[in-house]
């Protein structure tokens, strides 16, 4: 008698504990949703001059606007497209030194594989000289890819009226003989950025 009372009792407890017990819960994974991407620290110049690195979930270089250039500045550049082509900087963008250019010419812009680059200020004063070099076989009819570095002292500070943040690269058709019908040139206006005023 006493064994039955104590089936009894196990059985009521294990019923009484499936009764009771409660729901089972799913457990989810949850993934954040700005989860942080580490992108690769390399850096690309964009066309205005500056440099960008790599941002967003895609780890893309994303570039500043371009900034709007003149109707007569651009008239200029279009004239000479078919002879050559500024990649970096743009028209109207903001440089500092050193200042890295890009681009591509005709092999009739070039002699000797060069070409004189020339950067004024606002006054057309020159505060910068260089020579722009063939990266390929400039002997050719072709676009031919360049490069050119210009160091320079920005004439633009902090204290300087805004007009003389305003200079002007000048891409010169390299010209041995010296005849005018050889010459030509692509000029458009660039940016200083400002340096700060020196204390005395």
């Amino acid at each position: 008698m006493a064994g039955l009372i104590l089936l009894l009792l196990v059985i009521s407890l294990v019923v009484a504990q499936y009764a009771f017990a409660p729901e089972p819960t799913s457990v989810e994974e949850v993934i954040p949703e700005d989860t942080a991407v580490m992108c690769t620290m390399d850096a690309m110049q964009c066309p205005d001059g500056s440099f960008v690195g790599r941002t967003g979930p895609s780890c893309a270089f994303v570039c500043p606007p371009l900034p709007l250039v003149p109707a007569d500045v651009q008239a200029s550049i279009d004239a000479l497209a078919d002879r050559i082509i500024i990649t970096t900087p743009s028209p109207m963008a903001t440089i500092v030194s050193p200042l890295v250019i890009s681009g591509k010419a005709r092999g009739g812009w070039f002699f000797e594989a060069s070409f004189p680059v020339t950067l004024t200020n606002w006054n057309g004063l020159i505060i910068a000289e260089g020579i722009a070099t063939a990266n390929e076989n400039w002997m050719t009819n072709e676009f031919v890819p360049f490069t050119a570095t210009l160091t320079f002292i920005s004439p633009y500070t902090t204290d300087s009226a805004e007009f003389m943040k305003r200079g002007s690269l000048i891409f010169q058709r390299d010209n041995p003989s010296d005849l005018p019908e050889n010459d030509a040139a692509l000029e458009f206006t660039v940016m200083f950025a400002p340096v700060p005023t020196t204390q005395e």
